[in-house]
């Protein structure tokens, strides 16, 4: 038996392939799947706190020599509705809005929140941790340890 004849497709080689509808054929179908779970995946993003919240809200994680800043867009919500919560790891931010309407005899409520856990890296100090909210955003301030500070080298580029 030779290697070749362990292997499915080599078998039919010299057989002409049989012509499938696109509908048919596993590879098409696989990657309309694919494409599919992409396409939903990156819509999440598209409305950071409107129809799914399932994304969260858009957040913007940054750093500098002196802190970690965590920017959260929170359109609608008032600084009752948000909760900021920080351990030596973690770094939690809740927040819940919710919604009545009244249409002659009919009314409507309904809830929305989001909770959002956000990895706190060695070196900062959550006892000095702020957080303030100016016209629907939320930033956290985390500033680091002065012995984090210390360790920072900056390293210079050089091109050729």
């Amino acid at each position: 038996m030779a290697f070749s004849d362990l292997i499915p497709w080599s078998r039919e080689r010299n057989r002409a392939p049989a012509r499938r509808e696109a509908d048919e054929n596993p590879m098409v179908t696989l990657q309309r799947d694919l494409n599919r779970v992409f396409e939903d995946f990156w819509a999440r993003f598209d409305s950071p706190f409107g129809d799914n919240l399932a994304a969260g809200p858009r957040t913007n994680i940054s750093e500098t020599d002196e802190a970690m800043l965590v920017s959260v867009d929170l359109p609608g919500l008032d600084d009752k509705d948000i909760e900021v919560n920080v351990t030596d790891d973690m770094l939690t931010i809740r927040g819940e809005r919710e919604e009545k309407s009244n249409e002659g005899d009919f009314t409507s409520q309904s809830r929305r929140s989001f909770h959002r856990m956000i990895p706190v890296p060695p070196g900062v100090d959550p006892e000095k941790a702020e957080a303030e909210f100016k016209r629907g955003v939320l930033t956290v301030t985390l500033p680091k340890t002065e012995e984090a500070k210390s360790r920072v080298k900056r390293i210079d580029v050089k091109s050729e």
